[in-house]
């Protein structure tokens, strides 16, 4: 399987604000946090180790349904719809292939088996199994951790990063200024300031539209720094400390959103 790096700064008290109970072997592996459920998710703050990859399945996927079970005015085929405007529209939604209870079988019969793969992701060492999504196409790539590894289903993180052109919920997409996620949060959020790597990640929505997702999802945001900011300036905005996404120095620096995760 190829693998694929993501920084151990994508893992940390992620499990801590889930609504809904982990598994006992997640629940060994979580790390302390003093996050609570209210908390919003920060990309920058995780570093729950995952369990490792479970080997791919050799067989096909079941049959599909027969014909009479989605008839054109059907519940079947509302959600056959619904799941193909998704996959159409590379909206991220917290329903269809995206919900809670999905799994990769839902992910491959929506976008077809053969845009699904399941490979490893390197987490600081630690090999994850990961659905991703269109895998050799990096403008439509996501990546997607299951709550439930052996099975690979039941939807943990879903993540937007890199090249992808795929959107979150209530418009969030790669590449967004603070003044975009405000207009899209209706009011000013909190972050803390750059890491060594010159990450910085949303704390708190504020109460803001972002800071509840229809269908009951969390979000969390990293941004990083104009390349011609200042390295000075950037260094003045520690990780320790939180700011207000209107602060004057944070806004000198023209971050941009470069990763999206979205999970329950």
């Amino acid at each position: 399987m190829r693998k694929y790096r993501i920084g151990v700064a994508l893992v940390a008290g992620f499990a801590m604000m889930l609504a809904g109970p982990l598994s006992a072997q997640q629940r060994q592996q979580a790390p302390n946090s003093n996050l609570n459920a209210e908390d919003q998710l920060s990309p920058s703050q995780m570093q729950q180790p995952m369990p490792g990859a479970v080997a791919t399945p050799g067989g096909a996927p079941g049959h599909a349904p027969a014909k009479h079970t989605a008839t054109a005015g059907s519940a079947a085929a509302a959600t056959v719809r619904s799941n193909a405007a998704i996959a159409a529209s590379r909206v991220v939604a917290c329903s269809g292939p995206f919900s809670k209870d999905s799994s990769n079988l839902k992910l491959a019969m929506v976008f077809d088996s053969r845009n699904v793969s399941f490979e490893d992701v390197d987490v600081g060492g630690t090999q994850v199994g990961a659905s991703v999504l269109f895998p050799k196409d990096p403008k439509h790539r996501l990546e997607i951790w299951w709550a439930n590894p052996a099975s690979r289903s039941g939807t943990y993180l879903i993540l937007i990063n890199k090249q992808s052109t795929w959107s979150a919920p209530d418009g969030l997409k790669l590449g967004l200024t603070l003044a975009d996620l405000e207009k899209l949060n209706h009011k000013p959020f909190k972050l803390k300031g750059f890491d060594k790597d010159n990450n910085a990640t949303v704390s708190d929505w504020d109460g803001g539209t972002l800071s509840k997702i229809p269908g009951d999802c969390k979000s969390g945001v990293t941004l990083q720094p104009d390349s011609k900011a200042s390295a000075d300036a950037v260094k003045e905005l520690t990780a320790d400390k939180e700011y207000s996404s209107s602060d004057a120095a944070m806004r000198e620096v023209k971050p941009k959103v470069t990763e999206i995760l979205i999970g329950y």
